[in-house]
């Protein structure tokens, strides 16, 4: 079968190929300038523990500090001191209906509570309106409190009427502001107007704030000298990493062995990135950015080139998970097999050294899961087939691919336990709300490249035929779709007691953010990196900070 050549028409993409070459492969660090740096971190991260749990220090005081610290990216640095002091905080119980809390004060604590788990109540934001419902006058010009409202709506929940009507208000009274604005206030709004922190990747978010903490007046010169330092050591493993992952797809060779993928080994490290940026979770990103470049090869092998009869044997191999099964696909697929069972024993075999092989099982099921989905998706393209929405949606949800990566985001993550991986596996609300998600927000994006290469098998085509709209009303209802989902996101971590760890929400989030920034303005960035991530991938991983 391997030397067969077949005269169909395959459904084939021209993708533009990688932005990168070697370029992380050549990757090399001054080490005795990282060494002095490291030491110089070190003596700045204890002075600042020092600051944070200062008993002196007021309650306002130190949530902004927190903030700040959150912000530049070093609070992971101060896990345990933080969530102590926000336990202690909340239980408070403070009254802010007091004057002394004005709406930047108000916002702030509500964001970070929410932040971290704690339900603080929505109605707290009760005194800003009259007694119409409507937000007072006054606050129209409050720049800093509406910015401040404005990131604090996006953890609203499902029928948090307040904080719908806040965002709105914040939204429209900062757009009209912004002519008028200074730096760095003004660079601090237009940024959140477009990207708002909640829906961002935490990475981006802490490069971005440091350049507009650097302008601020009221600044402390040792705490960004600090955050620039932690930022350029973290670029320097995750360099490291990105070299090692770029070394295995490079040996791997798909590039050249199938010639109709997207070569994207780079976006998605950056994906991995999105997910955990931290260093204790270095093994995890490299496990996790394997398994994401493996699907997208799988992916596009279903969606941009083989044909139904490839696509069945290749699904029946994945099914029985058997390395005698390679002599059974055409040529093409054998190389693509074999490394996909590959990786998967060399997982295998280093968490079993932890007695953590197990896992293995629940990520297989999902890659399976996955692939069956996919096989179904590809017929319906190529027999030209649209479903009814519902159809569609059910088998799509699974094709987004963010199930089988939420489970394979823990394999390297030593603290998540069977009890996460068993949640996980009986689809619980706030990974279906990451689905939908990821569904929503990929399926508006990429739909006009759908259309240009003649498929019409989309959810939004089907919509569209089932309700009688047009497209921009079935995106429209896409895009509320997807916000609905956030809300259901943020409510899994306000549920108490938790039904798994913290770890794993954060998990379901941060690929959820992921979305919000690489399909940004229905841009498909993955597809088309050169507009979307490459700034973002420069920024990470190419450019240190000057200090």
């Amino acid at each position: 079968m391997a030397n067969q050549k077949d005269d169909i028409v395959r459904p084939i993409a021209n993708f533009s190929p990688s932005l990168w070459g070697d370029h992380f492969i050549k990757y090399t660090i001054d080490t005795k300038m990282a060494e002095a740096n490291s030491v110089a971190t070190k003596v700045l991260a204890n002075e600042f523990r020092t600051m944070l749990i200062d008993p002196r220090s007021t309650m306002v005081d130190t949530m902004s500090f927190i903030d700040t610290l959150e912000r530049l990216g070093v609070a992971y640095r101060y896990e345990e001191e933080i969530e102590s002091k926000l336990e202690e905080f909340f239980k408070l119980d403070i009254d802010y209906e007091d004057e002394a809390y004005d709406l930047s004060t108000v916002s702030l604590h509500f964001r970070l509570f929410r932040q971290h788990g704690h339900r603080i109540s929505s109605d707290i934001f009760r005194k800003f309106r009259d007694d119409q419902g409507r937000f007072l006058e006054a606050l129209k010009s409050d720049v800093k409190g509406l910015l401040s409202l404005y990131e604090a709506a996006h953890l609203r929940t499902q029928g948090e009427d307040i904080l719908d009507d806040a965002m709105a208000f914040a939204t429209t009274n900062l757009k009209a502001m912004v002519p008028n604005l200074g730096s760095p206030l003004r660079e601090q709004v237009v940024h959140a107007l477009v990207q708002a922190l909640h829906f961002g990747v935490p990475r981006i978010e802490v490069r971005n704030f440091i350049s507009m903490y650097e302008m601020e007046v009221s600044k402390n010169e040792s705490l960004l000298r600090f955050a620039k330092l932690d930022y350029n050591l973290l670029q320097i493993l995750h360099n490291e990493e990105l070299r090692e992952i770029s070394r295995w797809w490079k040996e791997l060779d798909f590039a050249t062995k199938l010639p109709h993928i997207r070569d994207r080994v780079v976006e998605c490290f950056f994906w991995a990135i999105g997910v955990y940026y931290e260093p204790q979770y270095s093994r995890a990103r490299i496990m996790l950015a394997k398994t994401i470049a493996m699907t997208s090869v799988i992916d596009d092998t279903y969606d941009a080139y083989g044909t139904v009869g490839e696509l069945d044997i290749l699904t029946e191999a994945i099914e029985r998970w058997d390395i005698n099964q390679i002599d059974l696909l055409p040529g093409y697929l054998q190389p693509l097999y074999k490394a996909l069972l590959e990786l998967y024993d060399q997982f295998e075999d280093e968490l079993a050294k932890e007695g953590r092989s197990y896992t293995i099982g629940y990520a297989k099921d999902e890659f399976k899961d996955m692939v069956r989905s996919y096989n179904v998706e590809a017929k319906w393209f190529i027999k030209g087939y649209l479903p009814p929405f519902s159809e569609y949606l059910k088998n799509a949800l699974i094709t987004s691919t963010y199930s089988y990566h939420t489970v394979t985001s823990l394999l390297g993550m030593k603290l998540t336990t069977k009890d996460d991986f068993e949640w996980l596996s009986k689809k619980p609300k706030p990974l279906l709300a990451g689905l939908i998600v990821c569904r929503a927000i990929g399926d508006v994006a990429t739909y006009e490249i759908e259309k240009e290469r003649g498929q019409i098998s989309t959810g939004i085509d089907s919509y569209m035929k089932e309700n009688g709209v047009t497209k921009e009303e079935a995106m429209y209802v896409y895009l509320e779709m997807a916000t609905n989902a956030w809300k259901d996101i943020n409510e899994g971590f306000l549920i108490s007691p938790s039904p798994c760890s913290r770890d794993v929400l954060m998990r379901i989030l941060n690929l959820s953010r992921n979305m919000d920034v690489a399909y940004k303005n229905r841009e498909d960035g993955y597809t088309e990196p050169e507009k979307v991530l490459k700034p973002y991938i420069i920024a990470l991983f190419v450019d240190p900070i000057n200090i």
